[in-house]
This record gives structure tokens, sequence and C-alpha cells, in this order.
């Protein structure tokens, strides 16, 4: 596993909601690397390369007023992950808040940590029914939105931002946590029945570790958080050990979980 140091990777993470703060549209994009992604929401069509991000940017960043409300920053090799609460300003009338993990992976260019990767895993249905339940309120800042996403997207980038609708659902997220719930309580039978016969479990993205070996870092582990973004449940956890991110990805279709990934914090 790649390492990084943890001050670091961090420091160039800050960057990016300082930047967008600042309302500083070049500073913003230069966090990135030439050939970045920005999948915001997972699921959605990915922003990829400094131009498409620059027009994310004038989209859904450069009119609002966002604030990030971290809970927990976790460094894994060259990944930072943050679980936290987006504050977004639509307009004057209109603030939603969204819970939500981003997920960054960083590459180091030029002696400098820059973005390689963005993703953000939030829901945006339940957004969306935040955003209509503010009533009249909400319909100049739609009328913003829709603007924005149509001069800057164009069709072809509205119907990406559109896929991000689709998601694994309540369903999925009761399979995630009852899979979690049998690694807890240390129930290896119940927990492999969650699983399909070739999921794969890892330490971050690439060390491998078998379902026993799982159960060990998570006895007694609870989720304290939960979302779902395109074919993957987010899930928050904390146990004996410390608090962690496990992403578990699933099919459309069927109950089990293709892959399971965890984060120790």
């Amino acid at each position: 596993m790649i390492r990084g140091d943890r001050e670091s990777l961090l420091a160039a993470v800050e960057r990016s909601p300082r930047a967008a703060a600042a309302h500083d549209r070049a500073g913003w994009v230069a966090l990135f690397t030439e050939d970045a992604r920005v999948e915001d929401p997972v699921g959605s069509r990915p922003h990829v390369g400094r131009e498409q991000i620059g027009r994310f940017y004038d989209t859904f960043i450069g009119p609002r007023e966002i604030k990030f409300h971290r809970d927990l920053d976790i460094v894994f090799g060259t990944v930072v992950l943050r679980d936290l609460e987006l504050e977004v300003a639509m307009g004057s009338a209109v603030t939603m808040y969204i819970p939500a993990f981003l997920r960054y992976d960083l590459r180091e260019t030029n002696g400098e940590w820059l973005i390689g990767e963005l993703r953000a895993y939030w829901e945006l249905p339940a957004m969306m029914l935040q955003f209509l339940r503010t009533g009249s309120r909400a319909l100049a800042p739609a009328l913003q939105l829709s603007g924005g996403l149509l001069s800057n997207q164009r069709l072809r980038g509205t119907a990406g931002f559109m896929t991000g609708f689709r998601r694994v659902g309540a369903r999925h997220q009761k399979l995630a946590e009852a899979f979690l719930r049998a690694v807890a309580r240390q129930d290896h039978n119940a927990a492999a029945r969650a699983l399909s016969p070739s999921a794969t479990i890892t330490l971050g993205d690439h060390d491998t570790l078998d379902l026993t070996e799982l159960l060990e870092r998570l006895d007694g582990a609870a989720p304290t958080k939960m979302n779902s973004a395109g074919p993957t449940v987010t899930v928050a956890v904390t146990s004996g050990r410390g608090r962690g991110i496990m992403f578990a990805d699933m099919p459309w279709r069927g109950d089990t979980i293709n892959r399971i990934r965890y984060f120790p914090g």
C-alpha cells in the first residue's frame, strides 16, 4: 500500500472547501490533476478533466454558499475519506443539509498532492425531496439550478446528472445493516449468507481480508450513518477498535453483496 504523509494529504484535501468558500474557481479547479474525475453524486456521469470540472464548479459550487461540517476524516494510503454534512445555501431563503461521505483519491504531481478523483456519496432523491418541501421558496433556486445545468452541462450533461437518481435503495441498506450486525455479533454463517459466492472483502481497496478477519476487526460494531449512491451503500461504523467507513457494493437486482471495502479510522 502506498502511503502518504497524513497531514500533507489532509492539507491538500482541505484546500477544496477553502477555495469553494472563497469562490476561487481557478484555485479550486487547480487542485485536480489534468485527467481528474469528479463523480458527484456517485451514480451520475463523471466530469473528466479540468475543463469539465470547471463547468461542474460553475453549475454546482460557484452560485452557492457551501459549508462543510466534518465529523470524521480517515486517511488510508493516498485516499482521504470524509464523513460530513454539507450545508448548501441554494438562495437567501433555502438552505439544504445533506449527509454525505466524500472520497478523495490523491496523486503526487511535481511534488504536490493533487486530487485524481473525487467521489461524493449522498442521496440525490432525498435531497430533492428536502428541497421540494420548502414549497414556493424553492422556485427561484430551482430555476437557477435548471438554467445552470442547461447552460453549463447542456442536455447530455443534464441527463448525466439525472442518472444520479438511480441508486440501490432501502432493501439494499437493510441488507448492508444486517451484514454488519451479523459481523458485529460474530455470526460467521449469517454474514456469509449476505455475500455473493464471488464477493471480495478488502481493507481499503486492495488489502484482501477473509470474513473471519473482518469479524475480528468489527466485533461489537454498530452503524451510525448510512446512505446509498449508485450501486453502493456506505456505512459509518463504530466499534471497540474505533470508527471506520464500510462500502458495500451491490447488484441492482438480487439480495447479495458483491464487494465489501472497509476503511479503518
